[in-house]
Order: structure tokens, then C-alpha cells, then sequence
């Protein structure tokens, strides 16, 4: 529970994809990469870890998952750009059950190219909802991309795309992120972590089976703004089980 509630802190105070900044900077790649996170500050020890995500999704248990129920309206009130991801903040009033248990949506960000495999299928973009319960406990639905017709709800967003490092731009809500979603709301589920630091673990992940579209230009668009992948390499699944 104490680990739950330093990381709910962490991504209420966020400035980062579900974290806050922390002394230590860390990057996508070289000395600062993932490799050496855990090296960088012992707040990131976790990142050592053996529940740590991403992963790649394979050798699937047959269970008896119950349905997500999404509660999501209206509330994109900020779009930002730290360096690491382009994320919308959303306001309070959406959120999803899960384990009879209400997650609210804090907020969503993105990886290009994705941080999850599916069967060894890597796709060019991948977003993550984050949700945290009352307890601070965190929930990340994924929802990948694949190349194809342009994504309307994608492009409403990519308008108001922050080009530089620091920019912040306030949003209309208007949109609700439920539109990013694929109709079928199938998933795999799996226990793993932040995929950035602190990558605190005891992070239940949902990731939806079937991809939406965005176009080239939608995906190009991302890439150019970011100037680097910003995706962390897969992690090994070790004891764990991926349930369908």
C-alpha cells in the first residue's frame, strides 16, 4: 500500500508519463538510458525489478476476465510536452471498474514506437491511460496504433500538438478519450510497472487485443516532435502470466 501511495503522489504531481521529475535526469538512450536508470538515483531501484513492463504479450491463460466498464466523459484540460511523451491531462469525473473497484483517469500519454509487443508484433504508436483508485493503487489501459486511415479523435489532438519541450496548452474539453479506443474493448491483462521512472511495480495493465488506426502523417507527426523513440525495451516476463 505505501509503495501505491508514493506512486499516486508521483503522478499527481506529474511531469513526466506517470511521473514527477526527479534530481536524476534520465533519457531514452545513452548514459541516462534505460540500462542504466536504476544506477541513476536509489529512488529508481525498482527498475531492476521482476514485474516490470513493458512486455512483450505471449503464451496467454485462458480466464474468465470480466468486462471493463469505462465511465469516461468530457474532460481534456491540457496538453503538454516534457521531453519524454506528449500527454493530455484530464480533469476528475471519468474512470473505469476493474476488480469492482473504481480507477479514475488522470491521464494519457504516448510511445512510438509501441513499449508492448503482442506476439512479437511491435506497432508505431501505443498509448497508455493511467488510473488510480482511491488507494492509490494504478491501472494503465494500452491501446495500440497501427498504420492505416487518419484517426479522427488523433487528429483533433495532434492540433494542439506542443512542438517544444515545457509547452503547455490548455484544451476546450470537448473530447472524450473514450474515442481513442478501439469498439471492441477485448484485453489482455498482466501485473507489471511504470515503464519509466521510478518504474514502481504493482501496476495492473490492461492492454486492448484489437489496434486502432492513425496515418502515416499522425504517426510522423509524433515522431518529429519527440526527436527520438521514447520507448523503453521490453522486459522479461519471468513468473508472470498474461490472461485472455
Amino acid at each position: 500500500m505505501k509503495k501505491s501511495i508514493v506512486a499516486m503522489s508521483l503522478l499527481l504531481a506529474s511531469s513526466v508519463s506517470y511521473a514527477t521529475e526527479h534530481t536524476a535526469h534520465w533519457s531514452y538512450s545513452g548514459e541516462n538510458g534505460p540500462g542504466n536508470w536504476a544506477s541513476l538515483t536509489p529512488d529508481f531501484d525498482a527498475c531492476t525489478g521482476k514485474n516490470q513492463t513493458p512486455v512483450n504479450l505471449t503464451g496467454f491463460i485462458k480466464a474468465d476476465l470480466k468486462p471493463l466498464k469505462f465511465n469516461y466523459k468530457v474532460g481534456d484540460s491540457q496538453i503538454l510536452n516534457n521531453g519524454h511523451t506528449v500527454q493530455v491531462v484530464y480533469d476528475a469525473g471519468s474512470d473505469v471498474v476493474i476488480d469492482d473497484d473504481k480507477f479514475t483517469l488522470k491521464q494519457f500519454h504516448f510511445h512510438a514506437p509501441s513499449e508492448n509487443e503482442i506476439k512479437g508484433v511491435s506497432y508505431p504508436l501505443e498509448a497508455h491511460f493511467v488510473h488510480a483508485d482511491k488507494d492509490g493503487n494504478l491501472a494503465v489501459v494500452a491501446v495500440m496504433f497501427k498504420e492505416g486511415k487518419e484517426n479522427p479523435a488523433l487528429a483533433k489532438l495532434w492540433s494542439h500538438m506542443p512542438s517544444k519541450e515545457g509547452d503547455k496548452i490548455a484544451l476546450s474539453h470537448t473530447d472524450n478519450a473514450l474515442d481513442l479506443f478501439p469498439q471492441n474493448h477485448a484485453y489482455y491483462r498482466f501485473n507489471g510497472s511504470l515503464t519509466t521512472p521510478p518504474c514502481s511495480e504493482g501496476v495492473r495493465w490492461f492492454v486492448m487485443k484489437k489496434p486502432v488506426f492513425a496515418s502515416k502523417a499522425q504517426i510522423e507527426a509524433f515522431k518529429h516532435v519527440m526527436g527520438h523513440p521514447n520507448n523503453r525495451p521490453l522486459q522479461q516476463l519471468n513468473a508472470r502470466v498474461v490472461m485472455e
